[in-house]
């Protein structure tokens, strides 16, 4: 009857969590745990637990859960990436570093992607461009693997390797206006900012909404000494959400 009633509190908590109701979730898997703590089982509970609790909002539960979990199955994979990507919205690089390093699948995707991304917090470039080099290697049109390596070119200052990938990235999502983005801001430090505020107008085109594009177009208005257009750059990225005083002193130098 025990195992029965363990069964059925995960299968009801698994069905909570389907339809949203993430509290009566919560609260089912921990009667679960309580109920059974030396169940095999509850490594996948902890897991489960973890989820519904980030999915709550409550990172530092969640945390603890796939902790638990990894007590009892350290080397799950989808708990440790789990955890690790907690671990990220933290800023605990470092914890989020092991677990990634801990995935004993040593060409999956999502840990090389963020332990290359820790890699380039840390600016150490090298071991990042290995990371990305696995990658595309297993997956040649990675996405994301790819707009690492061309970040990873333009931190190096090879900026003819990042400017091809931009290109070929773009010419691959022409609706992606973040690449458009990323371009300008390899143009403004290549010193072509005409080509660059040609890519944030086609990028404003694809996002209306983006205020940070405004943004990007003021600063480079003011650096040309075009202070009338830097000033209505800036007004429109106010219009669009960003806080007038973390522009005020923009706003003043364009006037």
């Amino acid at each position: 009857m025990q195992a029965q009633t363990y069964d059925q509190l995960a299968a009801r908590a698994v069905e909570a969590a389907e339809r949203d109701s993430l509290e009566l979730s919560e609260k089912l898997f921990e009667e679960a745990l309580k109920l059974e703590p030396a169940n095999m089982r509850n490594s996948m509970l902890f897991s489960n637990l973890g989820t519904v609790q980030h999915r709550l909002g409550k990172i530092d539960k969640a945390i603890e859960s796939y902790t638990l979990g990894l007590n009892l199955a350290p080397y799950s994979v989808t708990i440790l990436l789990n955890r690790a990507a907690l671990y990220l919205e933290k800023n605990l690089y470092e914890k989020a570093y092991l677990d990634y390093c801990n995935v004993i699948d040593r060409k999956n995707q999502e840990a090389l992607l963020y332990r290359a991304y820790i890699y380039m917090q840390r600016r150490d470039y090298k071991e990042a461009r290995i990371d990305y080099n696995t990658l595309l290697q297993e997956e040649p049109k990675n996405k994301m693997g790819r707009l690492g390596m061309a970040l990873l070119n333009q931190k190096e200052l090879k900026f003819r390797e990042a400017l091809e990938e931009f290109n070929r990235m773009i010419t691959d999502y022409p609706n992606d206006a973040s690449l458009l983005k990323a371009r300008a801001n390899l143009e403004i430090e290549m010193n072509t900012p005409d080509l660059a505020l040609l890519d944030l107008e086609s990028a404003a085109k694809l996002s209306p909404k983006d205020a940070e594009i405004y943004v990007m177009c003021g600063e480079i208005y003011l650096s040309q000494k075009k202070k009338r257009e830097a000033y209505v750059a800036f007004e429109k990225a106010i219009e669009l959400g960003v806080p007038r005083p973390e522009l005020q002193d923009k706003l003043k130098a364009s006037k």
